[in-house]
């Protein structure tokens, strides 16, 4: 019953105005015992909307300091040198955006898009360049057929196979048996 009077009688407390952000939002601090020791002190802080409670109306270092990252609120001061920087940081970033386009525009690298949502693959005639003039046409049709199928037998081969070679897991896909390993003893 003592704990309930003394959070009841703690709201009638007198609490400590701490500061205002640009958007009008205020915020408090009291400092309140741990579980009725009376030794044991920790601050309480919150924040009193101007309008509707909307938590992404807070700036970053007003939340930093409810959530006690911070030891000290935000000054006035250093809230108006930080809205300065990141309008700085906005002017800078949209400068670049704009150089960006221009230089594309210049140089036309831009790539092309022929649909929304899709667009041109990577240029590969420097890579085929590389390969000899025999392995184009049919001989590089007939050795991937008889890479594949080759493939296929060692993966047959594999499956069938009833006892696992190794001590360790092993095999994924078709070839994963589960409860088939067992770890050494």
């Amino acid at each position: 019953m003592s704990r309930l009077w003394g959070r009841v009688a703690g709201l009638f407390r007198s609490k400590s105005f701490i500061g205002a952000d640009m958007t009008g939002n205020k915020y408090f601090s009291r400092m309140e015992q741990i579980d009725g020791l009376g030794e044991y002190l920790k601050e309480k802080r919150w924040v009193v909307f101007r309008r509707e409670e909307d938590p992404t109306s807070i700036p970053v270092e007003w939340i930093c300091w409810l959530n006690g990252q911070r030891k000290r609120a935000p000054t006035p001061e250093e809230m108006a040198e930080l809205d300065a920087r990141r309008e700085r940081v906005r002017l800078n970033v949209a400068l670049l955006k704009k150089e960006e386009e221009e230089k594309k525009a210049k140089e036309g690298t831009g790539r092309k898009i022929t649909s929304i949502g899709k667009a041109e693959g990577p240029e590969l005639t420097s890579f085929v360049r590389h390969f000899p003039a025999d392995s184009k046409g049919d001989k590089a049709e007939e050795a991937s057929k008889e890479a594949d199928q080759s493939r296929v037998k060692e993966h047959e081969s594999e499956i069938v196979t009833a006892e696992p070679k190794t001590t360790e897991p092993s095999g994924s896909g078709s070839s994963f048996r589960p409860g088939t390993w067992q770890p050494p003893s």
